[in-house]
């Protein structure tokens, strides 16, 4: 990569030989804007110590403390944490790398909030994709299973499976979309702990749930004449979006890219049993709030019980399936965040 350099609310104009952050200039002197010029060439690579001294230093004999008030200066102007690093992160006894995204920019200050404006899209999009994937997943799965058991005098199993398929992917579309922005609007304003992740996950999640329960309810009265109760709603998106906001920390700060899914997967279907033991409900548990809210719908959701051998839906069946359905959506919601940000980056 050559020219200037977009990363966060930063940009390191190297034909001007000035980093430039929102605020304005940040002040480095020669050595230090060329180091900082290397790691962000470099991005994602490890960068040696015997080449900071070649590169930089050009072969003045200098020692190992020299380079480390360097970077420990370049943290310091970047407002960045070795502990914790978002910019550069040490690669003990070897170098260190730079680990933030970096784009290619025209060099001009408002790069850098251009920059981070597309990555916030890109995340918020990316997040709202993988929700609509796992909802077509879990809704394929219900619905076959639902019109295989479908009654021949009902609506027919055609018209189950397409039924359940569309409810089962509004709510995810809708659902990984407030989870999804509201975490990409934590990273937009550079709030990326843990902590903040995951409040503003379970934010989103939260608004996004109670909006959505309030429609359906307001959709039923004004259809039928009344409305379900208990069926899945802000505390359910609460729950839901903090496991998401947490896996989203997880998958980029520990680095574990491989085992993101993973991870997201056990921190959603963790989410999910929560729901269930403090009296909530899921999408299959808010499908059988229905059922016996309305005993004339032709939906038998006590079948779906049979999968996991029970005689009917219980307590039992309902944290399994609500355990799978976590899962799917905040391993679906995270990896495909994950993706964009590594696109981001190589680009």
């Amino acid at each position: 990569m050559g020219g200037s350099f977009a990363f966060e609310n930063f940009v390191l104009d190297t034909a001007e030989r000035r980093l430039i952050a929102d605020s304005g200039p940040v002040e480095l002197n020669g050595r230090y804007f060329d180091a900082l010029a290397l790691l962000v060439r470099e991005q994602g690579k490890l960068v040696s110590k015997d080449r900071f001294l070649k590169e930089v230093w050009r072969g003045v004999p200098v020692t190992d403390e020299a380079l480390t008030q360097c970077i420990r200066t370049l943290r310091r102007q970047l407002g960045d944490d070795a502990a914790r690093p978002r910019f550069i992160e040490t690669v003990p006894k070897h170098g260190y790398r730079f680990i933030a995204p970096v784009g290619i920019t025209g060099g001009q200050a408002g790069g850098a909030s251009s920059e981070r404006w597309q990555g916030f899209l890109a995340v918020g999009a990316a997040g709202t994709l993988g929700g609509a994937l796992a909802g077509l997943i879990g809704g394929l799965i219900y619905g076959f299973v639902g019109a295989s058991q479908a009654d021949r005098g009902g609506t027919g199993a055609i018209s189950t499976l397409l039924v359940l398929l569309l409810i089962a992917l509004l709510v995810a579309v809708i659902g990984a979309a407030g989870v999804s922005f509201a975490i990409a609007t934590a990273e937009l304003s550079r709030r990326r702990s843990w902590q903040w992740l995951t409040i503003d996950g379970a934010v989103g999640g939260l608004i996004t749930g109670a909006l959505v329960k309030l429609l359906g309810i307001d959709a039923f009265t004004l259809l039928i004449g009344r409305a379900p109760h208990n069926i899945t709603g802000a505390m359910e998106g609460l729950l839901v979006g903090a496991g998401v906001g947490a896996s989203a920390w997880i998958a980029r700060h520990l680095r574990l890219k491989r085992q993101a899914a993973a991870l997201a997967a056990c921190s959603g279907a963790a989410a999910g049993i929560a729901v269930v033991l403090l009296g909530g409900h899921l999408l299959l548990g808010s499908l059988a709030t229905l059922t016996r809210d309305f005993p004339d719908s032709h939906l038998n959701v006590t079948r779906f019980a049979g999968l996991f051998g029970a005689s009917q839906f219980g307590p039992i069946a309902e944290i399994v399936t609500a355990a799978l359905e976590g899962a799917l959506f905040t391993a679906g919601v995270v990896a495909m965040m994950e993706v964009a940000r590594r696109r981001r980056a190589e680009d």
